[in-house]
């Protein structure tokens, strides 16, 4: 009888593992194509964009002689996901480990981006990037406590990026489609 409900609980978890998985791998493609590719728009500021700021929160960031909070925070919140995924899908990878994916995964971006001149490598983009992935983190185990069940916390992490997803997808392709209010000639 106890090999019977290990077998259907195994069966369950791995259906559910697959649906985060698939949900992150969709996550990764939409934040690529977000941060190196630009959703493949030509934004009327870009000009050379082959430059590299190593010099965090510097004259980059500075918009009419302030700085511009906006995009530091939207840098941090678009990789928030990938701290809540990180949490799920990595459980038994230290937190230095996960910080390290995070830190990794925004270089990659930015060294991308610098390659294909398509924006700037930039350390303050690494930096916040870095920090909304901790956030997603601490989101993550925030879940996992309220619902003193990983595998709850998943299910409800799974139906939130789920509809997420859907909500992204029919925003990035009404926005490519040039069918919402947002323009970026």
């Amino acid at each position: 009888m106890n090999l019977q409900k290990y077998w259907i609980n195994n069966m369950r978890d791995n259906k559910l593992n697959k649906l985060t998985i698939v949900l992150f791998v969709i996550y990764l493609i939409a934040l690529f194509w977000i941060i190196v590719l630009k959703l493949s728009v030509h934004f009327s500021y870009m000009g050379n964009m082959r430059r590299i700021n190593l010099i965090p929160f510097s004259e980059s960031l500075i918009l009419n002689g302030k700085l511009d909070f906006g995009e530091m925070i939207m840098n941090a919140v678009i990789f928030v996901p990938l701290g809540v995924y990180a949490g799920i899908l990595f459980k038994r990878w230290n937190i230095g480990k996960k910080i390290l994916l995070f830190f990794l995964i925004s270089l990659i971006c930015e060294a991308f981006q610098f390659i294909l001149a398509l924006g700037v490598f930039d350390i303050t983009d690494i930096i916040n990037n870095t920090l909304g992935g901790i956030i997603g983190l601490m989101i993550y185990k925030g879940i996992e406590k309220v619902f003193k069940n990983r595998v709850k916390a998943q299910k409800f992490i799974n139906i939130l990026a789920t509809i997420g997803t859907i909500v992204m997808i029919v925003l990035l392709f009404l926005l490519k489609m040039d069918k919402l209010w947002i323009r970026y000639r």
